[in-house]
């Protein structure tokens, strides 16, 4: 019987953690609906961009006109091929890829995506970035979900427009990369902070006008994603002057201190 209960039980969390798996999956897809109109809009204006200097080149013959011309073209163009890229790395599916990753680069991905948003929104992003920041060991699509949660969790937060405040951070001594996404805008009420990153919980009333958000599986997915990755995320708010969540993710150097001491404890079983 004991057997068969440890069997029983050992199946649930198989059966649990492909539940988890199939969850973040879902709601990375969701995250990738939910900007294709955002990327649309901005193919748009890149496409008008160099029809627009296009004519210019066609119209004007002196040189110093033309080579304006192509240098805006130029621009333009690489600004499209990024943009597509950066989608494309979004929805390529690497399941569990852990790989060395550039926070900074992934969070600077997330804000070339949402750039035409926070600018239709008025939120000005402030970037408070430490200077050299030591890789992660991380799933670039899953933390890349994970910012783009936090960040349009944020814009929601400022419909009239408002401040937003990143910072990312090496702390040497325990070997973990803080990011924080810090915004002043309506705040979490304090008897609704305890459930905020409980599924299916949700402080808004359905999606919003972009069609973004009030599902309840946002901030869930985003804990489970930095807990798989062996990390901590907390939330701080004030009802009125806005919130800021923390995001704590071991360095390269801790997390393969962490994959010793896990063999190690497996060995001595």
């Amino acid at each position: 019987m004991s057997d068969f209960k440890d069997k029983d039980i050992q199946e649930l969390k198989r059966q649990n953690q492909f539940l988890e798996e199939q969850l973040i999956q879902a709601q990375r897809l969701t995250a990738l609906g939910e900007l294709t109109g955002t990327t649309a809009h901005e193919f748009n204006n890149i496409l008008t961009t160099i029809i627009n200097y296009a004519q210019l080149g066609l119209r004007h013959k002196d040189e110093p006109t033309r080579t304006k011309s192509f240098d805006k073209i130029l621009l333009a163009a690489k600004r499209a091929a990024k943009v597509a890229n950066t989608i494309l790395a979004t929805a390529r599916n690497r399941k569990k890829n852990l790989e060395p990753t550039n926070l900074v680069i992934l969070v600077e991905d997330a804000l070339l995506l949402l750039e035409r948003e926070m600018n239709k929104y008025h939120i000005a992003v402030e970037k408070i970035f430490q200077k050299n920041i030591p890789e992660i060991i991380a799933d670039g699509n899953q933390i890349q979900q994970v910012l783009l949660n936090l960040l349009i969790n944020a814009r929601q937060a400022m419909p009239n427009g408002g401040r937003l405040v990143l910072k990312i951070s090496y702390d040497e001594e325990n070997e973990m990369i803080d990011f924080v996404v810090r915004d002043y805008g309506c705040g979490i009420p304090a008897n609704k902070l305890p459930y905020i990153f409980d599924r299916f919980y949700t402080t808004k009333s359905g999606p919003d006008e972009s069609g973004k958000g009030g599902s309840g599986l946002g901030l869930a997915s985003c804990k489970s994603i930095i807990e798989q990755h062996k990390g901590l995320i907390r939330v701080e708010s004030t009802e009125g002057k806005g919130t800021a969540f923390i995001v704590k993710l071991p360095t390269i150097i801790r997390s393969k201190l962490l994959e010793e001491l896990g063999k190690n404890e497996v060995t001595a079983q």
